[in-house]
């Protein structure tokens, strides 16, 4: 092929299309991308994404460009936090020429915990969702959602045991749609506060102590856990709308112990 004809090539996607129907969401999913992400304390992490990244179709044209999102990834910029994954919702937008569209990121965080008695340190890894949409019309919502790992202790079983309780790990979710910034480690803190014991990657013998009469003296059930941190959900301004929930993957049962609940916030102020 010589030069002059690679300027000629058919463009089929962007030709005119006559079944009148426009598409909600087109894109591409399921793509895994190094990302560098800027944390609360202003230090920078490196991860491996899940991406999604979609815009609304117009009804009267035949697609979207594909290669166009890629394009928007491999810019150079700076790490990502949530102010920026909006700026690069609005340049995806306008590099596709949509008034529709989402990116949804998923990832695995890590945080760097210090045990409680001897003081060593050690990371501890998270699952953390961002996801940016806008729908025609309407103002563009942003949504953050975290997975702690906790401890939790049943109150029953300390209260009619002779000594010990059974005591098991449970994961906590908690998914907001937010009104403003707001950090994964900040979500985190709360579940982890909430629980009968946060858990770490690193404990010595002295720390293992702490952690053990720490969940004994702290004893929750499934549903403590979720309304508990309810109520720290609902004084926080920053969030519009919430859901926690709490699977106790139980150590005297073949099931787990599964609790939800949701509400939304008063605009302006705290629930």
């Amino acid at each position: 092929m010589n030069a002059p004809e690679r300027f000629f090539l058919p463009d089929i996607q962007a030709s005119a299309d006559l079944r009148r129907l426009a598409i909600d969401k087109v894109g591409v999913r399921g793509l895994r991308y190094p990302l560098a992400l800027l944390d609360a304390s202003g230090k920078v992490q490196h991860t491996v994404a899940q991406l999604s990244m979609t815009v609304g179709l117009p009804s009267e044209q035949k697609g979207t460009h594909m290669s166009r999102f890629l394009e928007i990834l491999e810019q150079r910029r700076a790490p990502l936090n949530l102010n920026r994954l909006l700026r690069l919702f609005e340049e995806m937008l306008q590099h596709l020429d949509a008034d529709s569209g989402d990116i949804e990121l998923a990832f695995p965080c890590f945080v760097s915990k210090v045990a409680p008695v001897s003081g060593v340190e050690s990371l501890l890894d998270y699952d953390v969702r961002m996801i940016v949409g806008k729908r025609p019309g309407e103002p563009v919502e942003l949504d953050l959602e975290v997975v702690a790992p906790v401890t939790s202790l049943c109150p029953c079983s300390r209260e009619i045991s002779n000594y010990g309780a059974h005591n098991q790990r449970s994961h906590i979710t908690i998914a907001v749609r937010l009104r403003s910034g707001m950090s994964p480690e900040e979500l985190l803190r709360i579940a982890e506060e909430e629980a009968s014991c946060e858990v770490f990657g690193l404990l010595k013998r002295p720390d293992e102590k702490w952690v053990t009469e720490r969940a004994y003296d702290n004893p929750k059930f499934v549903e403590d856990l979720v309304r508990d941190i309810a109520l720290r959900l609902m004084r926080e301004p920053r969030i519009a709308e919430w859901t926690v929930k709490s699977e106790n993957f139980e150590s005297i049962h073949n099931h787990s112990a599964f609790a939800e609940i949701s509400g939304r916030n008063a605009a302006g102020r705290a629930a």
